[in-house]
Parts: C-alpha cells; structure tokens; sequence
C-alpha cells in the first residue's frame, strides 16, 4: 500500500503539496556536511524494497531498494533537488523535507534522529507537534490494503494518505492539507454536510486545535495557523474565544464522488498511544451497494495513477 506525504519545499512532484515543517531550528553541530547527508539517504534507500512501499517490482532493478524517482515521489519532492541532495550539491534542507524522507524511508527513531543532525538541524523537541510515524504503525498502515487510510498530526495535518484515500476524496493541496484550514477558510471537500453537521465539525476541531497548542506551545508553524485563523475567519475566533463543546460528528458520513456519487462510509478515527498522531478508515458494509461504489473508486483511482 502506496502512503505518500507531501513538501512544497523546492520544486515538487506534479500533484504534491504541503507537508509539516518542525525541526526548523538550524543546529551547531560540528563535523556534519552535505555528503553526510547525502550518504545517509542513499544507504537508507538502498535498504527498502519497493514492495515494502506498496511500489511494483516488475523489470530489471539495478538495485533491491528504491529508485531515487521513486524517493522522490514518496517524499513528495522533485528527483532534481533529491539528486543534488544525495550528491552533496544542495545544502540545508528544511525540516519538513527531512521529515518527509525519514517517513518515505521507513526510519526508526534513531536514525531520524541523525538524519536530521546530518542537515544541520536539531530534531524536533518537546512542545513541537509530532510527525513521526513509527516502524510498527507503517507496518500496520501497510497491511490495510483496499481500505482508505490517512494519517493526521494533533495539528490535524494531513501527513499521509493511500491511493485509496485519495481517489475517495481527492489529494488537498497547500494550506488545505490541514482539515481546520480547509473547513474554515478553504474548499471544503467531498464529506457531504448540513449547517448543523459542519457547524459541529468546526467546533470540534477547534476544540481540538485548542488544546493541540496547550500541549505543544513551542511550535511555531500551530501558532501560525491558529493567529490566521483568528484573523481571517470570524466563526473560528468566536469558537477559539467562546470555547464551546457541542457534539462530536457521528461516524458515518456521505461523499459525493464526481464518478460514482453519493455513498455513505463508517469513518473511524484511531489513536496511536504515545505519538499523538490519528489514522482516520473509511469503510464500507460488505454486500451493500456503497461497498460496491468504494472498491469501484479504488479501481479508478488505480487507474488514474497509472494513466
């Protein structure tokens, strides 16, 4: 199962869009240079089988891991600005590429760690949102096959998403990659609503974005987004000031697919214990004819990536 996160930080894949920046502080390490960080990411590619990031492996490969057009895809930057990383001739990459390849490669703690002392950066730290996706959460990610799966940050970030999912909702882009921007000030998206539904959303995640920066108040890009927020849009800033509890959204919602149509899905949000991160699955009851709408969307949406 392909799961991709997205950076617009230097030119990017057709399609891609924002990914979280932390870790943005620039380190004083001694010793580190750009071919330590070059070398890292090669070594780290070299290592996953495409299988393992739901990839084909037909034709010949010169090696078993990832090709670097494939990182690069997966990481959600262009195969130019990964060449001149791998080679030594790019510099400084942002934290959000650094944690973009650390998901794309599959890194433990660890070795996220180093990569990003290995770009002159210090590692996200405590009141930063986290966005890191374990080992054994990606094994379980990747076991979800045919289903539609994303993952959020506390921020209510998208950081990943199947093909599945996409072809389900469509990929968001830019600032609409965070679900309270898009609710409040952008596009909205397939989920069909009522006032009264979307009015209970908005509370909720606003709700939600309160308390995400009681627990991380050091992360500057949560600041960012809460200030615009309040500026920008009046009904969040009545719900951020007025704190609110309504009710939280039921569980089954209604997408009208430009396809397929209007079907309604079980959407189920799960925490993952220690990470602060929610994988959102769509899922349909088997036998009825919205079971039958969603695994014809996956087949679209297949083909679309491949066309």
């Amino acid at each position: 199962m392909l799961l991709t996160g997205r950076s617009n930080h230097h030119p990017v894949h057709p399609g891609t869009a924002r990914a979280r920046q932390h870790g943005g502080r620039r380190s004083t390490l001694v010793g580190m240079s750009t071919s330590d960080f070059g070398t890292a990411v090669r070594r780290w590619r070299d290592r996953v089988p495409p299988e393992a990031a739901g990839l084909p492996v037909g034709g010949r490969r010169r090696t078993a891991g990832l090709r670097r057009e494939e990182l690069a895809f997966l990481s959600g930057i262009s195969v130019d600005y990964l060449t001149r990383l791998e080679q030594g001739r790019a510099s400084n990459p942002s934290g959000q590429i650094v944690e973009a390849l650390g998901r794309a490669l599959r890194l433990s703690a660890a070795e996220r760690e180093h990569l990003f002392h290995a770009a002159g950066l210090a590692p996200p730290g405590q009141g930063t949102v986290p966005a890191f996706i374990t080992p054994s959460v990606q094994r379980m990610l990747d076991r979800l096959i045919g289903t539609p799966v994303a993952v959020f940050d506390a921020a209510l970030n998208l950081l990943l998403a199947n093909p599945q999912y996409t072809a389900l909702l469509g990929e968001p882009i830019g600032k609409e990659r965070n679900a309270v921007w898009r609710n409040f000030l952008g596009s909205g998206n397939r989920v069909r609503h009522t006032p009264q539904s979307l009015r209970e959303l908005q509370t909720a995640q606003a709700n939600d974005l309160r308390a995400c920066a009681a627990r991380y108040p050091a992360d500057a890009p949560l600041r960012n987004l809460i200030a615009e927020l309040r500026t920008k849009s009046s009904l969040f800033a009545q719900l951020w000031d007025s704190a609110d509890v309504g009710p939280r959204p039921v569980g089954s919602k209604t997408i009208d697919h430009p396809q397929v149509g209007a079907l309604t899905l079980d959407c189920d949000l799960l925490k993952v214990a220690g990470s602060d991160l929610t994988i959102m699955v769509y899922t349909a009851e088997p036998g009825t004819e919205d079971a039958e709408k969603l695994a014809l969307i996956a087949v679209l949406g297949t083909q679309s990536l491949v066309g």
